[in-house]
């Protein structure tokens, strides 16, 4: 069945979706409409004089066209957008993370009682086909876990630092230069961008109603190119990690850098890249991998939705599983750890770092320290043996308040 598409958004995603449409030659989308603010601005002859360019919503809405494309980003006005188009039995096709993660629960029992598709592959991993991979090609299993690294710019970031020896900074100045980092980068940082689509992933493979809130998210930017050089040492690197799971019916799930082992395949995971593993009690890990960001990989995911849509040629849309809110979420309850501090140095510092892990009930692993440093701003690290992490977060609390630091303790997780 051919369909008429109205395009919200006309930005790096946007473009590349109208890029892909109008080269198709077979027949089965067409797209008719381009909203996009300051919209004059943005036209562009290589698209078909029959489409519609406009700044108001009302044109592409009640124009009627098959199925709405939304690729403008943030809450509001995308989702009062969202629930004018289902509520006149237009079908929706987005790639936003953030409102399918905060407001996909309840979009999407709109969409149910309205019989019309509502579609997010583009939200997760760009051209990587995760959701549709979650949802029906292992659907027969019961998964417990997904892992991963989602976001495609902290993965630039600090694969860069590693190969170069660059410092936090000079990396990201440099990815801001090519592309994979926005102007203001916080969302990607802090982990933001990847909590939402770690909470996606949720509510797809586990039936998980996560809020984002309730999902702790630690940044990226306290990582050193020191850090690398001691995660070498230790036969591993750093990697910023999402990662959900359910054990006894309690939920952990955390964002945030950790140390995974070289041998991981986490670890191999370079530039931009993404990759997700599913983990369940019969198929085990089924791993997706591919480009999780930029205008075409995320375009690839949207127009591939168009297709499902056009090619089930007017059926029922499937239904979603039914998900729920946990009573509580946690972050990872026991783990090994890497702490590495930057201190002048001075007599008893082991010894007081000793006395606070021993009060705590947490053992020293192994001391390292590497040479050629000032005992002005000397750097060494501490690996702890698994420990529960509130037990952790005590102590580094404690920590936290010695006088010898220049610069703040930086606590990571080792990942098996």
């Amino acid at each position: 069945m051919a369909l008429s598409v109205g395009l919200l958004g006309f930005g790096t995603v946007g473009q590349s979706v109208a890029r892909l449409l109008v080269e198709r030659t077979d027949g089965l989308l067409t797209l008719t409409h381009v909203f996009n603010r300051n919209v004059a601005r943005k036209q562009v002859d290589w698209v078909p004089s029959s489409v519609t360019w406009t700044e108001r919503i009302e044109d592409v809405l009640d124009a009627g066209p098959d199925v709405i494309v939304e690729v403008t980003g943030g809450l509001e006005p995308a989702r009062s957008w969202h629930e004018r188009a289902i509520e006149a039995g237009i079908p929706v096709v987005t790639a936003n993370k953030q409102l399918i993660a905060t407001h996909g629960q309840a979009l999407l029992a709109q969409a149910a009682r309205r019989g019309v598709d509502l579609l997010f592959e583009a939200a997760v991993g760009g051209g990587i086909p995760v959701v549709r991979g979650l949802r029906e090609g292992i659907a027969g299993d019961r998964l417990t876990t997904v892992s991963g690294i989602l976001n495609g710019t902290c993965n630039y970031i600090l694969t860069r630092m590693e190969s170069a020896g660059l410092p936090f900074d000079a990396a990201l100045a440099e990815a801001q230069q090519l592309g994979f980092a926005e102007a203001d980068p916080t969302d990607d940082l802090e982990g933001y961008d990847a909590r939402a689509k770690l909470c996606i992933l949720a509510r797809v493979g586990l039936g998980l109603d996560l809020a984002p809130a309730s999902v702790p998210a630690e940044s990226i930017r306290t990582i050193s190119d020191d850090d690398f050089v001691y995660a070498r040492r230790l036969q591993a690197t750093i990697r910023q990690v999402s990662r959900v799971s359910v054990v006894d019916g309690s939920v952990e799930a955390r964002v945030g850098p950790a140390l995974v082992p070289l041998t991981s395949p986490l670890a191999r995971v370079i530039g931009s890249q993404n990759l997700i593993v599913a983990g369940g009690v019969y198929g085990k890990e089924t791993t997706f991998s591919g480009y999780g960001a930029g205008g075409f990989p995320t375009a690839v995911a949207v127009v591939s939705d168009l297709l499902a849509i056009a090619r089930r040629a007017g059926g029922a849309p499937a239904s979603w599983p039914a998900t729920a809110a946990p009573a509580s979420v946690s972050n990872l309850t026991v783990a090994p750890y890497y702490l590495r501090l930057v201190v002048r140095d001075q007599p008893g510092i082991i010894a007081s770092l000793a006395s606070i892990f021993s009060a705590h009930g947490i053992n020293i692993d192994a001391v390292l320290q590497e040479p050629g440093n000032t005992k002005e701003r000397l750097p060494f690290v501490i690996t702890l043996e698994a420990c529960p992490t509130s037990a952790m977060a005590r102590a580094l609390r404690e920590i936290e308040t010695l006088p010898f630091h220049v610069t703040p303790p930086l606590c990571l997780p080792v990942l098996a």
